[in-house]
């Protein structure tokens, strides 16, 4: 039988194309996304999604975290000094031993807290490029990180999740849709570089970018910077170095320690001159240096580091100097150890603190009008209250009340305005104390002062004259007197614990002979107007080394040059800011310095003072914190006051404040007694008033009340005059 043909046959193509199921198309379509998603993955770990502006901003946030983490560290470590010392000081209160430990626990704490001010105190440089590169491979490693920690496998997990359901199980299909469909589109549609990639598994919330084209407007708010200059390459140091004829020819640098921006932002680099050269003469060309390499001088730091020719150069992107700083003292207002230790003056081109021991060098201080030299006496001067151990003598140059704040605390053991013949008779009681001193260490077996045996001669002393020229200068009263004698202390005194600071407006070998200067090895030359004055601070030669205070650009109030023989270096130093006029802050660290000298027994008055026994037999007027009105006018010796007199005193007080109150010159005992208040009384008031040298009650008018028994206002002040020593 045939095989029946069908008629449409003929008309069917030989060659059928088939037509792509279901699965194929699912494959395709995930093939591209894929794709997609490969090109985002590498994008994003790329950190291509965060600008330079974001990576800067999170640079900051970490530089700022680290130097949270410092604080938070030292505070620790000063709380566990702290801690030591209050343990040790119980101990010693309960054995009655155990000083010398409280000292030296005393001093690390001091010490500790310094540190930890300096850290607060600290400002943050912007983030360096080199920082800003390591937050951003700290990103990719992050990234890298979750991906190999299976943070995104989800991803590729679905991926293959979504390849087999596409093979023949749309359930499974579905679920997967469900669960993961919105987190695969956003990782697989079209990719354009630059666009984000977010991982899902762990959300992160990006710093808002910092826009570095405008200022901030938020009040107080720093301006965010570009990043300094990278750090000087070693072509750019031999280039600066041959510009001011420190390398010739074909001498090279030897490079020990290659430069490198620190994690401060300050670069540092250590090297070998050529032979022939000194770090010395490095130094003396330090203004020429600092331009070569496109700094000020107070941006570069020159130090010996061993050898004659061995460098240890610093360098940063910042005046160190352009902003004031506050005393430590201000923040951890503690007992310090001088001696040992010193006193907080001001900070370094570094930030570092400079602290000055009262041990063993006189201290000088010049500058001109307005130069703060009276800012960098007044750091030494209240450091200094905080060892109860110093015994603080001040001769003031001017009339005003500049150093009453020491009078008013009660600490300075002796104080007076200008009074030549009493500056004279204040010397030569020094010179006699210095032979009772000599003998003292003598006994002892000791050729000068120890520390050990501080406290059993007496102390230290420091004596500060203010405005030396008030009484050096020639053709002034007593001139000749005074200048023999301060030669005479400053040469042979330091040794049984005697030292002076002198501060000076005039620094002319007139007035700050080479005889006497020369026995001051510490000095502090603020701005002045000629090298000759600058020379007569530092030393003869000075300028010509480049230590010039006359050459300051530009000036600032405390910035000189120190020569500092216990660092044994000279360099630029700043005084710490305190003030006096507006913010009270001399005023409020005496108040605390007091706490510590009156706990010690050691406020004027407390203690058998050899020197102001000498001045009220050689004078009968006492200068002991002041005088009677501790305002630097001497008088009867307040302190040496009975009690009863004392009492008389406040009654006599009393009495002329109550006829101020009332307006008049006289006033009846009661009426007296009752606006007195507290527990005087009548009769308690007259016999005062009589012991006191007032008299009795004489006829007064009073208006209306008539003629009664009273006092007159003139017979009152007459008596607290005479029991004041005026």
């Amino acid at each position: 039988m045939a095989t029946e043909v069908q008629p449409d046959a003929e008309k069917q193509p030989t060659d059928i194309v088939a037509k792509p199921t279901r699965t194929d198309r699912a494959k395709a379509a995930f093939a591209v996304q894929r794709g997609h998603f490969t090109a985002r993955t590498k994008d994003w770990l790329a950190t291509n999604d965060l600008d330079d502006a974001e990576i800067m901003q999170l640079a900051s946030e970490r530089k700022q975290r680290k130097h949270n983490e410092k604080i938070a560290q030292q505070q620790r470590i000063v709380a566990e000094a702290h801690g030591h010392f209050a343990h040790a000081k119980a101990q010693a209160e309960v054995t009655e031993t155990g000083g010398g430990n409280l000292a030296a626990l005393g001093g690390r704490v001091a010490a500790e807290e310094s540190k930890l001010a300096a850290l607060e105190n600290l400002p943050l440089m912007p983030p360096t490029e080199r920082q800003a590169n390591s937050v951003r491979h700290g990103k990719k490693a992050t990234r890298a990180g979750i991906i190999a920690g299976g943070g995104l496998a989800a991803l590729p997990a679905t991926a293959a999740a979504i390849e087999q359901a596409a093979t023949g199980q749309p359930i499974l299909l579905a679920v997967l849709g469900t669960a993961a469909g919105y987190g695969w589109y956003l990782v697989s549609r079209p990719f354009v570089a630059g666009q984000p990639a977010p991982a899902p598994s762990i959300p992160v919330q990006l710093a808002t970018p910092v826009d570095m084209t405008k200022p901030s407007t938020q009040t107080g708010a720093r301006e965010f910077n570009a990043p300094p200059p990278p750090a000087l390459t070693v072509p750019q140091l031999e280039g600066a170095l041959r510009k001011i004829g420190m390398v010739k020819g074909d001498d090279h640098l030897q490079i020990l320690a290659v430069p490198q921006r620190e994690k401060d932002g300050n670069t540092t680099v250590v090297f070998d001159l050529p032979a022939g050269q000194k770090v010395s003469a490095l130094q003396a060309k330090l203004e020429e240096f600092a331009g070569a390499i496109g700094r000020d001088s107070t941006m570069v730091d020159v130090e010996k580091a061993g050898s004659a020719v061995r460098t240890s150069l610093w360098i940063t992107d910042e005046d160190p100097f352009e902003n004031t700083r506050p005393s430590p003292l201000l923040k951890s207002p503690g007992q310090i150890d001088a001696f040992k230790d010193g006193v907080p003056v001001g900070w370094g081109k570094r930030g570092n603190t400079i602290k000055l021991p009262i041990s063993t060098s006189n201290i000088a201080i010049g500058g001109g009008t307005r130069s703060g030299k009276g800012v960098g006496a007044s750091n030494l001067a209240i450091g200094s209250t905080f060892d109860p151990r110093i015994n603080l003598r001040i001769v003031a140059g001017k009339n005003n009340g500049e150093w009453d704040p020491y009078a008013k605390a009660g600490i300075a053991s002796t104080y007076f305005k200008p009074d030549p013949a009493r500056l004279l008779a204040l010397l030569q009681a020094l010179l006699a104390d210095k032979d009772r001193r000599e003998a003292e260490l003598g006994r002892l077996g000791k050729s000068k002062l120890v520390a050990p045996v501080i406290d059993q001669i007496g102390g230290l002393e420091l004596l500060i004259i203010d405005e030396l020229a008030t009484y050096t200068r020639p053709g002034k009263p007593l001139q000749e007197e005074i200048l023999e004698a301060l030669v005479l202390l400053a040469s042979v005194a330091a040794g049984a614990g005697m030292l002076m600071g002198v501060i000076t407006q005039y620094p002319g070998a007139d007035v700050f002979p080479t005889e006497l200067a020369v026995n001051f090895t510490t000095k502090w030359a603020m701005r002045v107007d000629t090298a000759q004055q600058s020379n007569a601070i530092l030393g003869a030669g000075s300028s010509g080394m480049g230590r010039d205070a006359s050459k300051f650009d530009p000036p600032r109030p405390g910035l000189g040059w120190l020569v500092n023989p216990f660092a044994g270096l000279t360099d630029r130093a700043r005084s710490f800011d305190v003030d006096e006029d507006e913010r009270g802050e001399i005023t409020g660290l005496l108040q605390r310095s007091a706490k510590i000298r009156e706990k010690a027994g050691r406020l004027a008055g407390q203690w058998e003072d050899p020197i102001e026994r000498h001045l009220l037999n050689a004078t009968g007027l006492s200068s002991a914190a002041g005088g009677p009105k501790r305002d630097g006018i001497p008088g009867r010796n307040v302190l040496s006051h009975a009690p009863e007199q004392r009492m008389q005193m406040e009654a006599l007080r009393g009495c002329l404040a109550v006829m101020r109150d009332l307006g008049r010159d006289v006033a009846r005992v009661r009426e007296m007694a009752e606006l007195i208040g507290g527990t005087m009384t009548e009769a308690r008031l007259g016999k005062l008033l009589r012991d006191g040298g007032a008299g009795g009650t004489v006829k007064v008018d009073i208006d209306g009340v008539g003629r009664v028994n009273g006092y007159q206002k003139a017979d009152i002040a007459d008596a607290l005059s005479l029991l004041e020593g005026n």
